[in-house]
């Protein structure tokens, strides 16, 4: 039976109480698209969006039952689930592959109209690292299940409450001498997340996207003049000092053992390689974004912590 009008206007979006699933059920709402938040809290939705707005619903991705309850009410599904730490079962592997596959292939079951994956630029089945590896194997295992999903993969997104920016701002404030991962020089194209939220939306609203796109900031920074205009816009004076990586690795590594793990291994693997979009897939401007400036996202962080 053919999905009416409507119908094709539904979507789940996994993750939906998470970073850039609530912005992107809020720009998705925007749109006039009829949203579903899904997430393993869904109690969470309510208070970030009102009740009225959105209807939240228990989805597990690691559970197929869940999932399969979950998904069949909807035309479109977004997946915006993302792990950082692991902790227990919940792994990487757990998480970006065998849970992601499992979303595509229930996707698909189920009768889909279609499947938004959020990954990640730089995601490489084959890196050391556990973070990155699980990332690009998630992609091929997603594309294997679901061979008509779109593939978005988003630089490091920034924000008003993201964990880069805000840490960077209140290091350069505490500390006279800030530590850099390595000499500096990675490059960074960090994006705002409301940038990266309209571009999901607009990849499910215009029902012709492009199998991948990559989604980068208008600026690539060396980490180190990252550091230094954050340093800059939040008027602290602080000294820039280059930490070797494997000082870092040693640091990840005990870190890690602690219950609250401030620093990871992967973190420390994610910042010894460019982050930045590649220039021969699509992006915002084939979306017809043009990205705000990292500046913009600075002075939100801190006009956001002036009002508190």
């Amino acid at each position: 039976m053919a999905l009416t009008k409507r119908e094709t206007r539904s979507v789940l979006v996994l993750g939906g109480t998470g970073f850039l699933g609530r912005r992107v059920v809020r720009h998705l709402l925007r749109r006039g698209f009829e949203v579903r938040s899904g997430s393993r809290h869904p109690e969470r939705a309510h208070s970030i969006f009102g009740k009225a707005a959105v209807e939240a619903i228990r989805a597990d991705v690691t559970d197929e039952v869940s999932l399969n309850a979950a998904l069949a009410r909807s035309a479109n599904v977004i997946n915006a689930v993302s792990l950082y730490v692991e902790h227990g079962e919940q792994t990487f592997d757990a998480i970006h592959v065998r849970a992601a596959a499992r979303v595509a292939r229930v996707a698909r079951d189920v009768g889909m109209r279609q499947l938004v994956h959020i990954s990640g630029i730089g995601s490489d089945p084959l890196s050391r690292s556990d973070y990155i590896s699980a990332r690009g194997r998630g992609e091929n295992a997603v594309r294997e299940a679901f061979p008509g999903a779109t593939i978005v993969r988003p630089a490091v997104m920034v924000g008003p409450d993201d964990a880069f920016l805000t840490t960077i701002a209140r290091l350069v404030r505490l500390l006279p001498v800030y530590p850099l991962f390595g000499d500096g020089k990675t490059r960074l194209q960090p994006v705002h997340v409301e940038d990266v939220a309209e571009a999901v939306a607009r990849v499910l609203d215009s029902g012709d996207s492009a199998p991948c796109y990559e989604l980068g900031g208008p600026r690539v920074y060396l980490y180190r003049d990252l550091v230094k205009t954050v340093a800059r816009q939040s008027s602290a004076h602080t000294v820039t000092v280059p930490i070797p990586f494997v000082f870092w690795s040693m640091i990840a590594r005990l870190a890690e053992e602690l219950p609250s793990v401030p620093l990871t291994r992967n973190q420390v693997e994610l910042m010894r390689r460019d982050n930045v979009a590649a220039a021969d897939l699509p992006g915002f401007a084939q979306l017809a974004i043009e990205p705000a400036a990292i500046e913009d996202a600075i002075q939100e962080m801190l006009d956001q912590k002036s009002q508190r």
